[in-house]
């Protein structure tokens, strides 16, 4: 074990001390006044998990996925709200059409490259668990086999920080999510955020329960606090050194099929978040970044996210001990797609819905953001996104 420091405290790790500064020099970056992640780690084209008709429409090429995604990271100004970009392993060695490098074009408009390292998961399940709402037994995701060599490949290429995602399904008749799950879950995780550490990468850990069901808000806030005091035990257990990490947990929701009319509203909703991360996360965490999570057909799940976080922002729940920002997909990005629908004639369009709405997050951060004030396509042409593994 290297010295003891001040930094290293009572941690068990046999991180260097440079190792350890990086990691915190990373993770501080990333929590940066303001700013959030641009979730850009689909495995397939980002219209198909969209959400929406006409979206679907763009066809799914490695040529139109560049473009897009090139699209995004030069946006004018986007990284004054953003600090991280997480990208998919195609994405992280992918050029433009001009030849250059993603993760170039990614860090010359002052934003920081990630890699999503989790394989997904395989929907037969795990062995003797329960089906739950998402149509298949309860999960865990793979890739920890090859991990070490990835998470090397990921940083000399230019990824500075990872991301592996989990899922919990919740069913309360079910026992779900059940404890052998939780002690899965938390374990990988933690299993993953040690082992990018080894390899300079600071790691995005992300124990999602998944909103999908029919189980009132107080279950989820239930669940997600149970699942945290695990995750943070099983963190501690691998020696995962905090202040080089971040979460990005789900906010707790009630699920999609309860009822729309008893379907609390962002104070609730933030209310029971902030509560259930102040009882589970210290504070030596440095951010939480939230999932937006899937949303009811009938719901315009970019604005409904912002007004979320917007409402954990407000003078009731000051002050927080972390930086409490976003990490969303489609959340930042539906609009920008259905703008730009695979046209060169819409880039410059396509960009101010993706900074628009960018700008509306990191206001939400400050508890400034004003409901309805940044457009977006709504919830017109609304069908059902792509689900599982990704």
């Amino acid at each position: 074990m290297a010295a003891f420091n001040i930094a290293r405290g009572g941690l068990s790790t046999t991180l260097s001390d440079a190792d350890m500064a990086e990691l915190k020099a990373t993770a501080a970056a990333l929590c940066a006044p303001g700013k959030g992640f641009l979730a850009s780690d689909e495995s397939a084209g980002p219209w198909l998990r969209a959400g929406h008709s006409e979206a679907k429409k763009i066809p799914d090429t490695l040529e139109n996925r560049g473009a897009y995604r090139s699209m995004l990271y030069t946006t004018p100004g986007l990284g004054e709200y953003i600090g991280g970009v997480i990208l998919h392993w195609e994405t992280l060695f992918q050029q433009d059409a001009s030849g250059n490098d993603m993760v170039d074009l990614i860090t010359a408009n002052g934003m920081i490259p990630g890699i999503k390292l989790d394989k997904g998961y395989d929907k037969k399940g795990m062995p003797n668990t329960a089906v739950g709402p998402l149509g298949h037994p309860e999960t865990a995701c793979k890739g920890l086999g090859d991990l070490e060599d990835r998470c090397a490949k990921a940083y000399a290429k230019g990824a500075r920080f990872a991301k592996w995602r989990n899922v919990l399904q919740i069913d309360p008749a079910s026992g779900l999510p059940s404890d052998l799950a939780i002690a899965e879950c938390v374990h990988n995780l933690a299993r993953y955020a040690a082992i990018c550490q080894r390899q300079k990468l600071t790691p995005i850990v992300e124990p999602e329960i998944v909103p999908n069901g029919a189980h009132p808000i107080e279950v989820c806030a239930a669940v997600t606090e149970k699942v945290l005091l695990a995750q943070f035990a099983a963190l501690k257990l691998h020696g995962v050194y905090l202040e080089g990490m971040v979460l990005k947990p789900n906010m707790v929701k009630a699920g999609l099929l309860q009822p729309r009319g008893e379907q609390p509203g962002p104070a609730v909703v933030a209310s029971l978040t902030v509560a259930a991360l102040k009882r589970t996360v210290p504070a030596a965490v440095p951010g939480i970044f939230f999932l937006s999570g899937e949303t009811a057909l009938d719901e315009d799940n970019e604005e409904l996210a912002t007004n979320n976080l917007n409402a954990m922002h407000q003078p009731e729940h000051e002050p927080l001990p972390w930086h409490l920002s976003f990490s969303y997909g489609k959340a930042l990005q539906k609009t920008c797609i259905v703008t730009w629908m695979g046209k060169e004639e819409n880039k410059s369009a396509a960009q101010a819905a993706l900074l628009a709405r960018a700008k509306a997050n990191s206001d939400a951060t400050r508890g400034t953001y004003v409901a309805g004030s940044c457009a977006s396509i709504g919830v017109h042409g609304n069908v059902q996104q792509a689900s599982g593994a990704y």
